[in-house]
């Protein structure tokens, strides 16, 4: 074979390669159509069924010099590819993503208090609101402390159906005048969309936990109102489950939400559950929603509340939570776990004394 010859057959293979270049992204743009056909059904990207039939047919159709083994690998390359494709385009497309959203979203609640962005927050209350008396001493100590945000559950989803459920609209109302008369922000855990209305009149930040992170219709409910959520992780959740679930209230037009990390549950018994520090930096990087951790419920330690709060400050979370009670040996719910006052303000000073708190 001449140096001419060999110089023409490679530049029919340079026009050929080019040839496939062109078919295999005319492919692409068709399977990224498909995708958004399927997103719009909530059909599964992935197909089983499909692709086998694809190439069978393939197979059926190959005249060599290829083996069948060789074309089923080949194509498999590039139905992987293709798949990966549609991934990467709805991870992109998501309102709840960083490439979607460069900037970090602050949401800004009344009285010019911020989440997010160069400021730090913390949350803090009662596991319960059990009494008037209870949740105003907290109030109290709180608002001395400093603190902006109260929380205290009135609806609680408890593993148990005998274990206490909560005072319901009643401890929203309690909750509602105990922040109103020291001047607290409130937040609370809404588990039922029907009560969804009747609690924006009482709450400032509307809770959905962990329990309830993947309650669809919840979501769904909470997404259309115009009232800052902050969604908890469920206790078996993956970080991409999590953030779809953020996706479902953005989706419905609701862009004021936060998330929160409360731990995951794992093979250790040593505490409650297991908190995932590298779940924040990992949420900040993929997302713009202020990060949140909440070290009672992720811990169910006292004696390691400061150096976890600590930690989750480090690794970039923009706030705590933590449960305060006047008497945590008589509370209701998660007696074990919750800080007395005294042992709050001890807390909260390590806390800032880190200099990792950015106070609003």
């Amino acid at each position: 074979m001449t140096n001419v010859e060999l110089d023409e057959l490679r530049a029919r293979l340079d026009e050929i390669n080019g040839q496939l270049l062109e078919l295999i992204s005319e492919r692409a743009q068709v399977v990224q159509e498909i995708g958004v056909v399927k997103e719009k059904q909530g059909v599964p990207k992935f197909d089983p069924e499909r692709e086998k039939a694809m190439l069978e047919k393939l197979v059926a159709s190959n005249k060599g010099p290829f083996t069948a083994g060789t074309i089923r690998s080949l194509f498999k390359q590039i139905f992987a590819a293709s798949l990966d494709l549609q991934s990467a385009e709805h991870k992109k497309s998501l309102l709840v993503s960083r490439k979607s959203h460069k900037e970090d979203t602050v949401i800004v609640l009344p009285g010019d208090i911020a989440i997010g962005g160069l400021s730090s927050v913390m949350v803090a209350g009662p596991c319960s609101v059990e009494s008037e008396q209870q949740t105003r001493t907290v109030a109290a100590a709180l608002q001395k402390a400093g603190i902006k945000v109260m929380r205290g559950g009135a609806f609680k989803p408890r593993t148990s159906p005998y274990d206490f459920q909560g005072l319901g609209m009643d401890g929203l109302r309690i909750l509602r005048e105990a922040a109103d008369e020291y001047g607290l922000l409130t937040i609370s855990e809404i588990v039922d969309p029907a009560h969804l209305e009747p609690a924006l009149d009482y709450v400032d930040i509307i809770q959905i936990g962990a329990r309830n992170m993947q309650n669809f219709e919840l979501l769904k409910a909470a997404g259309e109102l115009n009232k800052p959520v902050l969604l908890k992780r469920g206790l078996a959740a993956t970080m991409e489950e999590f953030l779809h679930a953020a996706e479902y209230i953005m989706s419905r037009g609701n862009t004021q939400v936060m998330l929160i990390e409360r731990g995951i549950r794992t093979y250790e018994k040593w505490t409650r559950n297991t908190l995932d520090i590298s779940a924040v930096p990992i949420l900040k990087q993929e997302s713009h929603l202020p990060v949140l951790v909440d070290v009672t419920h992720s811990t169910g330690r006292k004696d390691i509340l400061i150096p976890c709060a600590k930690a989750a400050l480090a690794a970039g979370a923009d706030g705590i939570m933590v449960e305060v009670h006047p008497d945590p040996a008589t509370a209701l719910s998660d007696a074990a776990q919750q800080l007395n006052i005294e042992e709050f303000n001890t807390f909260f000073s390590e806390v800032k004394a880190s200099g990792l708190f950015r106070q609003n």
